[in-house]
Parts: structure tokens; C-alpha cells; sequence
């Protein structure tokens, strides 16, 4: 299986918030049956919905750290290597240019 792009881990944390909030609004829209197998239900969920929320924060929280990481490296290289970064940035300006030129 393929890594994820940033871009697709946004898309599903926030599909799994949108997840969340309507299973919530769902529990609270069946708060009035008092059924013995509603309320086993209903407390089965809650608690499945409060694993899943723990599991979400920690998951943003991960990736929040990774991305500082990242951004901590990347600043220090080119602190390190300014050159080099110019470099590269200028060199992939141009070809984004010559690319772009072609149309």
C-alpha cells in the first residue's frame, strides 16, 4: 500500500471529525428510547466515539510533531547550506519557467 500525501491524511482526519460529530448527534437524537438494547448500544458507541477521538488528537498531534521536525531540518540545511539551497530553488524555478513557457 502506498504512502498517504499530506493532502490525503487532511482529507481523512477531517472526514473522520465530520464522522464523529454525526454519530454524536445521532446518540443524542436517540437519547428519549429507553430500550434495554438501545442503551447497550448507546453506551457501546459513546465509548467506542470517546476511543476514536482520543485516537484522532493523537494522531493531529503526531503529525503536527513531524511536520515540525521537518520544518526544523529543512531550516538548519539551509541554514547550513545556503548556497546549495539558493541552488536548488533557482533551479527549480527555472524549470517550473521553462515548463510553464512550453504552453
Amino acid at each position: 500500500m502506498s504512502e498517504l500525501t499530506s493532502a490525503q491524511k487532511d482529507k481523512l482526519m477531517a472526514d473522520l471529525q465530520v464522522v464523529l460529530a454525526d454519530a454524536e448527534a445521532l446518540l443524542a437524537a436517540t437519547a428519549s428510547d429507553a430500550g434495554t438494547g438501545m442503551v447497550e448500544l448507546r453506551k457501546r458507541v459513546q465509548s467506542s466515539l470517546s476511543n476514536a477521538k482520543t485516537g484522532l488528537i493523537e494522531a493531529q498531534a503526531a503529525v503536527l510533531d513531524k511536520a515540525k521536525a521537518a520544518a526544523k531540518v529543512t531550516d538548519e540545511y539551509v541554514h547550513e547550506n545556503p548556497w546549495k539551497s539558493v541552488s536548488i530553488a533557482a533551479g527549480a524555478g527555472l524549470l517550473i519557467g521553462l515548463l510553464l513557457g512550453r504552453r
